[in-house]
């Protein structure tokens, strides 16, 4: 509850009475409860009572007029703080009033790690799931057009319950999201190819090169140069990849090569939203712009699905190639839920931390995810190949660190 401040003036016409020199001007005091304790105002719950000043006013000669501005009150001593006239404040205060500045804290905190573990958590499962149903299903094309299907039920059903705001887009915006669009169906495409070919923990180890391609990039279309620090910094990320590719067991170069193109299309995604959406009144907000995007990625990848793949995941076709059909379908659904939510938590987290926290968050995710898939899978590591990937990674910690220090201006 807000507190209510009251203020009044009191006038008051006193009779005419001798002044008493006071200094070089004649000054009339008037206090009629001179021979009684000062008078104060106490509130109703016993809080400490205030005194109110004497008032004084000044004349211009020995005669009881008044100046032109009335009753005037003298300022009180240094030690207390009195306004002029009487002043009275009622206030109330609730009881929640002390918690608030603590629980609210607290309660970001734990909203904000909460929605970093779902972050990790559908990441993983997501890798887990979708790499056993392309080990199974060697069609890629299809299983990222069934991600794309599923999301994309999911964002009408959002909009069609109020659960978020549909937008009101335009020709105009739907014509500069669409090299979004299409940079996002790539990359989620090389991706899921990569994961059809080599284990998902080098799949992530090639993706940890997404700082160097962000560079280079940002460089080229974005005249954005990089720092000396954040050159240092892509150093040990190129060498580590190298360093675990050589030893990778799984490694061919259909997989290396369909996560490399992965890293280019998703940054040219990043660099393409700074170059397109620049005007505020262009501007979406993160939600609302995946959910456009994997809209129009199902329908830019479905005619190339059935064209390159055909009509693959039917349960006949699935039955025919000696597939469990039920199983088959659940793992797919599990992971383009998981693929759709770990998307959507980002944009939260993104919403409410700076962009160099999600990137360290990224960075210690891509961590989590490569190590619970060689513990899940089992999959061969030696200590070279384990040494190049922390190098790497290492590498994209300091990255993230270093993103943030400014260059200095240039002074004639």
């Amino acid at each position: 509850m807000q507190s209510t401040a009251i203020s009044f003036s009191p006038s008051i016409s006193l009779p005419k009475k001798p002044h008493k020199p006071y200094g070089s001007a004649s000054l009339c005091r008037f206090n009629p409860l001179s021979s009684r304790p000062p008078l104060r105002f106490g509130s109703l719950n016993g809080s400490a009572a205030r005194k109110i000043n004497p008032i004084r006013c000044s004349a211009e000669s020995s005669s009881s007029k008044l100046n032109r501005d009335g009753w005037i009150s003298v300022p009180p001593p240094a030690s207390e703080r009195e306004s002029d006239g009487v002043e009275v404040r009622a206030t109330s205060v609730p009881e929640s009033a002390g918690e608030a500045p603590n629980s609210k804290p607290l309660m970001d905190t734990l909203v904000l790690g909460s929605l970093f573990g779902f972050w990790y958590l559908f990441n993983i499962y997501f890798n887990i799931y979708n790499k056993q149903v392309l080990k199974a299903f060697h069609y890629p094309v299809t299983v990222t057009l069934v991600q794309f299907a599923v999301g994309s039920v999911l964002v009408i059903l959002m909009w069609t319950l109020n659960l978020y705001k549909r937008p009101k887009i335009s020709g105009a915006q739907l014509a500069a999201i669409l090299p979004l669009a299409v940079v996002h169906t790539l990359g989620n495409l090389f991706t899921n190819m990569s994961l059809g070919k080599v284990a998902v923990s080098f799949t992530h180890t090639i993706k940890a090169m997404e700082p160097f391609f962000s560079v280079v990039l940002s460089a080229m279309f974005l005249g954005e140069f990089p720092t000396i620090w954040v050159l240092s910094s892509l150093l040990p990320i190129v060498g580590g990849v190298g360093l675990a590719s050589m030893t990778e067991a799984s490694f061919n170069w259909a997989g290396f090569w369909s996560a490399m193109a992965s890293n280019l299309t998703n940054q040219s995604r990043n660099v393409l939203s700074k170059k397109f959406m620049v005007r505020k009144e262009d501007s979406l907000d993160n939600i609302t712009l995946f959910s456009i995007i994997t809209i129009m990625s199902f329908f830019l990848l479905a005619p190339y699905a059935f064209f390159a793949e055909g009509v693959k995941f039917t349960p006949g076709y699935l039955e025919a190639a000696g597939l469990n059909v039920n199983q088959v379908y659940t793992r797919s659904l599990i992971a383009a839920l998981c693929f759709h939510a770990y998307q959507q938590v980002s944009y939260m987290i993104l919403q409410r931390v700076s962009p160099v926290t999600h990137s360290v968050g990224n960075c210690v995710k891509r961590v989590v995810v490569i190590v619970t898939s060689v513990l899940f899978f089992r999959t061969p590591v030696s200590p070279i190949n384990a040494l190049g990937t922390g190098v790497a990674l290492a590498g994209v910690f300091l990255y993230s660190r270093v993103k943030r220090i400014k260059p200095k201006a240039k002074t004639e």
